[in-house]
């Protein structure tokens, strides 16, 4: 027996439930949900080799195969001050799942960074960036804070200017699909 064709409100149903199905949004771009302006060529992160404020060598190279969310801040920035505690939820969540985070302060006075640092509990790597300021030049930093998601291939995926609140939702959904499937079940606490 034939389908009946539909009409009057089925009819009005069928061509809105259409119309969602064809203008439902494809899944977000990542880098587009945290505002991060993509590299015209993706080249390779420039490594480096600094010490953290307890005296460790820490190199770009040997996050290779992480996620790696470089972040360069000061503390007499109030955008960044604002920022970490967030970025330090988001190392807390994601650590076990692939993400590195780094940042990089361009503090000249690495006791008051480091008495900084223990009084807001960060627990990722703190880098002070060298008298010459030679992180921020080679990273190409003019603002702070500023970002760079580097890929686990070693390669940018994207650099952000200015401070986000990487606690939110869409910004834990953001890294997670950066991270690959499963990140968001896998997460530590």
């Amino acid at each position: 027996m034939p389908a009946k064709p539909l009409t009057g409100r089925a009819w009005r149903f069928g061509w809105l439930l259409t119309g969602l199905l064809i203008t439902a949004p494809a899944a977000a771009d990542p880098l587009a949900v945290l505002e991060a302006v993509r590299p015209k060529l993706r080249l390779e992160a420039p490594d480096f080799d600094a010490a953290d404020l307890h005296g460790n060598d820490h190199r770009l190279h040997d996050y290779r195969g992480r996620l790696v969310l470089l972040h360069f801040w000061a503390t007499y920035c109030a955008p960044c001050r604002e920022e970490l505690p967030a970025l330090e939820t988001l190392w807390q969540r994601y650590r076990g799942t692939g993400l590195a985070v780094i940042s990089v302060s361009l503090d000249e006075d690495a006791r008051g960074l480091a008495r900084f640092a223990r009084r807001l509990g960060l627990s990722f790597p703190v880098l002070k960036d060298d008298a010459e300021g030679s992180l921020r030049r080679t990273y190409e930093v003019f603002a702070l804070p500023t970002t760079y998601l580097i890929g686990r291939n070693g390669k940018f995926l994207g650099r952000i200017t200015g401070a986000r609140d990487w606690d939110t939702p869409a910004a834990r959904a953001a890294v997670e699909a950066l991270l690959g499937p499963g990140a968001g079940n896998r997460q530590t606490r």
